[in-house]
């Protein structure tokens, strides 16, 4: 945006409001609903790397394809001959430029606000996820609960979310987990907790969640691999540095509230401790 013209980020905001639909139009319908003229739109794709308007187009109409597909058109994808190099090698490779990239287009104040808002102990913290990516709603789940009050895992079961989402209000934060094929459930549950007031942290891919549209904070990781399914390695990469955040930000209560629940876990033999 900062190298646009004032005409060019006025058209990219119009096609960034209804993405990608925005841009499925005709060049001259896109450039009247964005108040330009045609030759901003072609100027536009030029400045973004792209031939021209039909190329910058095309790769629009690619990212669509790409958020709808099944773990074997994925698998079809790839070239899996890559040279002498070990699986395990190339698939590394990959999962590190997914992070490297990731890490790159961070926005580190979202990050901070993001920090600060689950350090609150008076906010209301709700997490949940989709079929593949609960697991790491139920990571940071576990270690938001270690460190602070007032956490809630809604579950997989979205027939009872209304019964949580009733007692939201502007004190709750929801966070959403939501990776292509994006998960129907999760868009109304991140509606319904919208019209409460409370605050949608969003949890997604390189392409975007619907929950994009609704979400006041958004996390978007690279998760591409040689595999029929994503990786979640990326998005792992940004919990833990949140909860390492969260801790810093009020680590006296938050240290107060681990001494106590070592006191507990000790009472309760939970772990085995040296010597016993």
């Amino acid at each position: 945006m900062p190298s646009l013209t004032r005409a060019e980020k006025q058209l990219a905001s119009k096609l960034l409001s209804n993405y990608p639909l925005s841009g499925m139009a005709s060049i001259t319908e896109i450039a009247k609903t964005a108040d330009v003229s045609t030759p901003t739109v072609i100027r536009t794709a030029r400045k973004l790397g792209f031939e021209g308007f039909s190329e910058l187009q095309k790769a629009m109409r690619s990212e669509v394809y790409a958020t709808l597909e099944d773990p074997i058109k994925k698998h079809d994808a790839w070239n899996y001959d890559n040279g002498d190099a070990h699986f395990v090698n190339q698939f590394a490779d990959v999962v590190a430029l997914n992070v490297r990239n990731t890490l790159d287009r961070l926005d580190t104040k979202t990050f901070d606000e993001v920090a600060t808002l689950l350090s609150n102990p008076k906010k209301q913290i709700y997490l949940t996820g989709g079929r593949i990516t609960r697991s790491i709603a139920d990571y940071l789940f576990n270690h938001l609960q270690l460190t602070r009050p007032n956490v809630t895992h809604l579950g997989t079961s979205s027939n009872i979310w209304p019964q949580y989402v009733v007692d939201m209000n502007k004190d709750s934060v929801i966070l959403l987990f939501d990776i292509r094929r994006y998960e129907t459930d999760l868009a109304k549950l991140a509606k319904l907790a919208d019209d409460q007031g409370a605050s949608v942290v969003l949890f997604t891919d390189q392409w975007g969640s619907p929950i994009s549209d609704i979400a006041q904070y958004q996390f978007d990781a690279l998760v591409e691999v040689p595999s029929p399914w994503d990786s979640s390695v990326a998005i792992m990469i940004i919990v833990e540095a949140l909860i390492a955040s969260i801790q810093e930000k009020d680590w006296k209560n938050s240290k107060r509230r681990i001494e106590k629940l070592e006191t507990m876990f000790g009472k309760t033999k939970l772990f085995r401790r040296f010597g016993s």
